[in-house]
């Protein structure tokens, strides 16, 4: 910053350059000397005392450093007086005590009867009242006499006389005075030490006074507290002082030190004349005081301007009439010749009035010019940035191509259409030989006369939509009007547009890497200047930025639909006929994509059925394929029989194996979790026996209404491994129905799985008794609107399988025992009108018995159930499993299971904790 204040109207006698100036004339009154420009006295006397010593107590400026220096050697010759005063007390209080003690001893030595007492019987009887009188008289703290081997003859305190004295007196036996400083029990003191000489002048005793130093010294300590405070007041008369001396001194030097009061008078005509801003000081009567070259150059002064008033230098009348008036402006813009000047100006003030201003001026001609280009230049970023977060907003294509539309109309352009293949809104690959279909347009007015959203055309080659698609480059047509090669696309719709005001054209390829998607098009009707070079560099940048986000939601059609088809092609399309349960489903994918939830009903031996939910962590093709492996597997294990945990227990360790094989395949992803719930219903005995890992529990509706949660063993997720699973036994009464379902209809975002449970029992507790009633009731109930997770649901409605459609025998280990079995089966067929099964059925269960009772064990069963096909069932306690194989020509057996096979239309073991059962089905007539 220039500092110009205490300068007078004289320029220096040298400037850095340019040519010099004449000194002011007498008429021109010069610049006071004063601080800051527009500080008025008032201002300057409510600063006070104060801040005018915080202001100095830096020190850098020169009345600051006198100021230091004078507080420094005051405060020191204060804090010296003080300190020497103090010392000269406690010597003069240790001279007087010492004085004191001595005249005391040795009056009382020399006191007539003090020798002779001590030749007396009982000296301390004479002398102890005699030394009590001396030395309260005296005012001395004690008067102690001794013999000359220190034993005391009196004491203040009586209970100390006789005892040794304790302090100095040996150089005393030899007739000298002994005094010396000590500290005793009542603090410090001087103590005397005096002989008592006999008339031939022998030692015979002696006499000890002592007093304390405080004794003597409490008067002048009374009077030190007065001397500080008078130090105090001296020391802040003389900082006053000192302030209003060095304040003087701060208005003379204006708070400079005396290096930068050197360097601003060096170099303030450098730094004045050498910025870029025209720098005028106007004295209170219109004079120039002061103009830099700058400020020459610009107003075109003369040389000599200094000291004339501002209106006789042929300045513009707006500039003259400014600058004389002294009023305050801000970016006032002036044309000064061929040159528009921003104006600043600030009047100063001096001692309460106006004593002039000050003015700086800068050529803003270059940049208003520069500022309309960067305002548009500024707005193309801003387009340009909201391209970037605006557009791409959702991965659809339509959508997508809506924004960018949007976004352009009308900022860039009055109309906007996006014309995409059709495959690439399917999320296929674009193909140049398909027609276009209109997928955006946005305008300033709905009724201009483009083709409409959903129309499907194809360019002429000779228009320049055909051309950017080809070329694969923006191409500009500045005037339709005398554009054939686009007219010939459609004659009366081009002279329709053409009427309408549309008259220029942008079209740019949509292009995605070396895919060309579509074209955009930006129609101009607005005003008459046609689109320009710039225009269409922004607007490539604008659809490349667009490019990306279309071919990001093609991309994600496109997998989206794989997926769904893959998902599709694995839930079940159908349920299968069973007899057992009355069974209603619902599927819902989340709002992001396909997921990995599934669920299954699969018919099992003895009129069972067993239902499976699961659910794979994850969304798209990965958690859909790993699902359809698992449901896969699920049908495999359930082939054969096993119980739910055994199931669980090889699910599991498939889902091991699967994360092993991706672990080692870096290409491919594991398997981040999977739950599964794995139930078996038996209609004949109403039990359902249930595991589960990791997955939610069961609901149970009981034929009443009543809602529960049953207590199932919670098995850790599939592929962690090393740990069990666990069965729970549940009896259903008929009409009762069994809800499974995966976690995404119970637990969100806004709820916990234990609050998402109560929801569930309260909307189970209304709803229907059919399994779709109750699965709508549910769904309407726990469905969000924008669900973040899949939602499997799975409603059972169970039945029983009556006493009058199961016939069972207990068989004694007895070949003879199979004609009674074959006697009872044939009866019992005949009873449920099924005679014509009973040759087939007699040979079956002759060779299913036969075996069980050669080569099984006791106690031997044989079950027969009337379902949606004869079952025959033979139970025995042994685990071996007949195997079906060709017997030779020579072999008398082993062709008993190969009978069997060919009567039943489906045979099968199923092991059982105490046993096994072999089981045929026949299909019924």
């Amino acid at each position: 910053m220039v500092r110009l204040w205490g300068r007078s109207a004289a320029r220096s006698p040298r400037r850095p350059s340019g040519p010099r100036t004449r000194p002011a004339p007498d008429r021109g009154r010069p610049l006071p000397a004063r601080g800051p420009l527009d500080e008025t006295p008032a201002e300057g006397r409510r600063k006070g005392l104060l801040a005018s010593v915080r202001s100095r107590a830096g020190g850098r400026s020169l009345a600051g450093q006198v100021f230091l220096l004078q507080v420094v050697i005051v405060l020191l010759l204060v804090v010296a007086a003080v300190v020497a005063l103090v010392l000269q007390v406690r010597y003069d209080s240790t001279q007087e005590a010492r004085n004191r003690s001595v005249a005391v001893a040795e009056a009382f030595a020399n006191a007539p009867g003090t020798r002779e007492a001590l030749d007396s019987p009982d000296p301390t009887a004479v002398l102890q009242p005699k030394a009590e009188a001396a030395r309260r008289a005296t005012g001395v703290d004690y008067v102690v006499v001794l013999n000359t081997h220190g034993i005391r003859y009196t004491h203040p305190r009586p209970d100390r006389i006789g005892k040794r004295f304790v302090g100095t007196f040996r150089p005393a036996l030899a007739g000298k005075v002994v005094t010396e400083q000590v500290t005793g029990t009542i603090g410090p003191l001087v103590n005397a030490v005096v002989p008592i000489k006999d008339p031939g002048g022998k030692v015979v005793g002696l006499v000890s006074a002592g007093i304390t130093t405080a004794t003597v010294g409490g008067t002048a300590d009374r009077q030190l507290p007065l001397v500080l405070i008078t130090a105090a007041v001296a020391l802040a008369l003389s900082t006053f002082g000192t302030a209003l001396v060095s304040r003087r001194l701060l208005r003379q030097t204006h708070g400079l030190g005396p290096d930068e009061m050197t360097r601003m008078y060096e170099h303030h005509d450098a730094v004045l004349h050498a910025v870029r801003e025209g720098v005028i000081i106007v004295g209170g009567e219109g004079r120039l005081l002061l103009a830099n070259d700058e400020a020459h150059r610009l107003l075109g002064l003369p040389q000599d301007a200094q000291g004339d008033r501002v209106l006789d230098l042929s300045l513009p009348p707006d500039t003259a009439e400014l600058l004389e008036s002294g009023r305050t402006a801000t970016d006032e813009v002036h044309l000064v010749k061929d040159r528009l000047l921003a104006v600043n100006q600030r009047p100063t003030r001096l001692r309460g009035r106006p004593s002039g201003s000050v003015t700086t001026l800068r050529d803003s001609t270059e940049l208003r010019a520069l500022s309309g280009r960067a305002e548009e230049a500024r707005e193309r970023l801003d387009m340009l940035y909201d391209a970037g977060v605006g557009i791409g907003t959702s991965l659809d294509v339509t959508r997508t191509a809506e924004e960018l539309a949007e976004l352009a109309v009308p900022r860039f352009a009055d109309y906007t259409t996006v014309d995409l293949y059709d495959g690439v809104l399917g999320g296929g690959q674009p193909e140049a030989v398909t027609r276009l279909r209109r997928t955006a347009l946005s305008g300033v007015r709905a009724d201009a006369p483009l083709y409409p959203v959903g129309e499907r055309f194809r360019f002429v080659d000779t228009s320049p939509q055909a051309r950017a698609l080809k070329e694969g480059h923006a191409l500009v047509e500045p005037r339709l009007d005398q554009a054939p090669g686009w007219r010939a696309q459609d004659l009366e719709r081009s002279g329709q547009i053409v009427d309408f005001g549309i008259h220029s054209l942008i079209a740019v390829p949509l292009r995605a890497g070396a895919l060309v998607l579509g074209v955009v098009c930006f129609w101009r009707s607005r005003g008459t200047e046609p689109f320009d070079a710039e225009e269409l560099a922004l607007a490539e940048e604008l659809v490349a930025r667009a490019a990306v986000s279309i071919d990001n939601a093609r991309r994600y059609t496109r997998e989206h639909g794989m997926a769904v088809t893959l998902q599709r092609s694995l839930l079940p399309r159908r349920l299968p006929e069973q007899s057992a349960l009355d069974i209603a489903y619902r599927y819902l994918p989340a709002q992001a994509g396909v997921g990995g939830d599934w669920f299954d009903v699969l018919p099992l031996s003895g009129a069972r059925v067993a239902l499976v939910v699961g659910d794979v962590v994850g969304h798209g093709l990965h958690a859909a394929a790993t699902m359809g492996r698992l449901r896969t597997a699920v049908h495999n294990f359930s082939a054969l029989d096993l119980p739910p945990d055994e199931l669980l227990g090889l699910l599991d360790e498939l889902v091991a194996r699967i994360d092993q094989d991706e672990t080692a395949d870096g290409d491919s992803a594991p398997v981040t979790g999977a739950t599964c719930l794995y139930a078996v219903y038996d209609p004949v005995s109403r039990r359902c026996t249930v595991a589960r890992a990791g997955h939610p529990p069961p609901a149970v509706v009981r034929p009443d209404g009543s809602v529960d949660f049953p207590d199932v063993p919670a098995g850790p997720p599939l592929g962690l491994g090393g740990l069990p699973f666990e069965t729970a036994e549940l009896e259903l009464a008929e009409d009762s129905r069994l809800v499974l379902y995966t976690d995404g209809l119970v637990e969100d975002r806004a709820h916990d799985i234990e609050e998402g449970l109560e929801l569930l029992r309260a909307a189970l507790t209304g709803a229907g008794r059919s399994p779709e009633e109750t699965c709508r009731a549910v769904l309407e109930a726990r469905l969000p609107a924008r669900p973040s997770d899949d939602v499997a649901l799975l409603v059972a409605r169970t039945r029983a399988l009556g006493p009058d459609l199961v016939a069972e025998w207990e068989v004694p280990s007895d070949p003879q025992a199979v004609a009674r079995v074959r006697a009872a089966v044939t009866r019992t067929l005949e009873g449920w009108g099924l005679a014509e099964l009973s040759f087939g059925t007699e040979l079956i269960l002759s060779e299913l018995v036969t075996n069980a009772i050669r080569y099984g064990g006791e106690p031997i069963r044989v079950r027969m159930l009337r379902d949606r096909s004869l079952i025959c069932e033979v139970f025995d306690s042994s685990s071996t499993s007949p195997h079906l194989r060709y017997a030779a020509m020579t072999d008398e057996g082993g062709r008993g299971l190969f009978l069997v096979a060919q009567l039943a239309e489906r045979w099968g073991t199923r092991y059982l904790p105490a046993g096994k059962v072999i089981w045929a089905a026949q299909p019924l007539p």
